[in-house]
């Protein structure tokens, strides 16, 4: 496993399975689970140590509300912590972003966008990081990048 993806609820899960869609595109291993900052801080810590001692080069969390998981895991860990702040409070998906993005100085958290894009591109980052020492990882993310430019080049083509 390269990666791992924890959400803070099971309610998450439409959300995070973005990630995991783009991690299987590139073909990169993840491990996928549940934890909760606050409910379950115990497991999160054991969760933690477990990534560290299986490999994982890279933590995706994702979480509604106040949102701390990536904060509580990146205070844990000196793994590289990916949040994506889950729109599932009245607030959309503000406060998450918020709590997500406002850590401290010496806690860094890369925050994503809010919802499903965030998770995409959340995924997306941590092949990024897993590519600078993985060749095919770097060859995967060239051709997204390509496919990219083709689809707007298809989507120019349309409007002419």
């Amino acid at each position: 496993m390269k990666v791992a993806i924890v959400m803070g609820s099971d309610s998450d899960l439409p959300v995070m399975q973005k990630a995991a869609e783009r991690l299987k595109k590139f073909e990169i291993e993840f491990t996928m689970t549940v934890t909760s900052a606050h409910r379950s801080p115990d497991r999160t810590r054991s969760l933690i140590k477990g990534f560290e001692n299986k490999g994982i080069k890279v933590i995706i969390a994702g979480a509604g509300g106040a949102a701390h998981l990536a904060g509580v895991i990146a205070a844990e860990t000196i793994l590289p912590v990916i949040g994506v702040p889950i729109n599932s409070s009245p607030l959309q998906g503000f406060d998450a972003l918020l709590a997500t993005v406002q850590m401290p100085g010496g806690i860094p958290v890369a925050t994503m966008a809010v919802g499903e894009a965030g998770a995409k591109n959340a995924a997306i980052l941590a092949a990024q990081i897993l590519a600078l020492s993985d060749k095919e990882i770097n060859n995967r993310l060239n051709e997204l990048k390509k496919e990219m430019a083709l689809e707007v080049e298809k989507k120019a083509d349309k409007i002419k």
